[in-house]
């Protein structure tokens, strides 16, 4: 029995890939590293591969310079008995004193406790709302109907607050709409805006006229994301709507909820300087002074600069305890939070 050995068809020539001469390094894009990793670019050739990019990031990048990381250099007057016409280079040092007055000062106090309150109504009752609105927004079926809510929805997040608190006011004011509407009826008018007791809800309300729209398209940014042939299988298993949205898109939208609610811890501290001192003076300062409206009258119109840029600091500080604070509790929850928990 002759056996025979069939030898696979030569390869055309103009198929053939050349061999790398002896003594020569193969190509770039032939050499691996060890592993089968692709090889390490140096800084010069990511530096000219993202040329772009960081081009446009550049006047970001300015604009936090100049007005974010730079300023920080004059909290040292927090530690001075800062003189605006001494300066800063001969104004006295004085340490810790300006902080040990702070927090003896009865009105700090009030405004801290006063801040957290007020940052408790928008944390319960605000941060819900936009994740409520991207659901039924999801749920429309009508793509026209489901563009004209989310217009209709972030369109007031473009106005300022001096005009949200004249809408407001036109509106439930003394001589706004709604009291008029209850004197033609025989009815006492309501302080809607005025009424230092009413005061927290009337934030909410506004807030969540001004902003909830605008942070529901995270919100949905993050349901596009979510995979739908995960609602058809469920569908086909029998699940309801219900279950559907217990089971698949609120786990879905877990990482996108807990980061956005460690930010907010964050800023709780900043519940809003221009709506707080827009109404302080219908409300009373009792009512309605946080630590952004303190620092104000303390640090500006009061000539207390070294008060002022002490209670901003403390603020500050105790903002980024909370974020880092709340972020190692996500870890423990086994959330990314704001930035992934390091492993070995």
């Amino acid at each position: 029995m002759n056996s025979t050995t069939e030898q696979a068809p030569a390869l055309p020539e103009a198929r053939r890939v050349p061999e790398p001469r002896a003594g020569k390094p193969a190509a770039a894009g032939q050499r691996k590293r060890k592993g089968g990793q692709a090889p390490k670019q140096s800084f010069r050739s990511r530096l000219r591969r993202d040329k772009q990019m960081l081009l446009m990031m550049l006047p970001g990048v300015a604009f936090l310079l100049l007005f974010f990381y730079i300023p920080i250099l004059g909290n040292v007057i927090a530690f001075q008995d800062y003189q605006p016409y001494l300066g800063i280079g001969d104004s006295l040092f004085v340490g810790w004193q300006n902080f040990v007055d702070l927090f003896g000062n009865p009105d700090f106090i009030h405004a801290f406790w006063n801040t957290l309150y007020l940052a408790a109504w928008q944390l319960v009752f605000l941060f819900p709302v936009p994740l409520v609105l991207a659901l039924i927004v999801d749920s429309l079926i009508s793509t026209r109907v489901r563009r004209i809510f989310q217009s209709i929805a972030y369109l007031p997040h473009f106005l300022s607050w001096v005009l949200v608190i004249a809408f407001f006011q036109q509106m439930l004011g003394g001589a706004g709409f709604v009291n008029n509407l209850l004197r033609d009826m025989g009815m006492d008018p309501i302080p809607f805006m005025t009424n230092p007791e009413t005061f927290p809800v009337m934030v909410v309300v506004q807030m969540i006229w001004k902003d909830a729209g605008w942070a529901m398209i995270i919100f949905l940014a993050a349901l596009a994301s979510i995979d739908a042939s995960l609602y058809e299988a469920a569908a086909a298993d029998g699940a309801g709507r219900w279950r559907r949205m217990w089971h698949i898109t609120l786990p879905g939208l877990r990482p996108v909820i807990v980061l956005l609610l460690i930010l907010r811890i964050g800023d709780i501290l900043s519940v809003g300087f221009e709506q707080f001192i827009l109404q302080r003076d219908a409300v009373g300062a009792g009512a309605a002074e946080v630590l952004d409206t303190f620092t104000y009258y303390t640090g500006v119109v009061g000539g207390g600069w070294s008060s002022g840029a002490a209670a901003g600091l403390a603020k500050g500080v105790v903002s980024a305890l909370l974020i880092y604070g709340a972020n190692k509790l996500a870890h423990r929850f086994g959330e990314d939070g704001i930035f992934a928990k390091k492993v070995g």
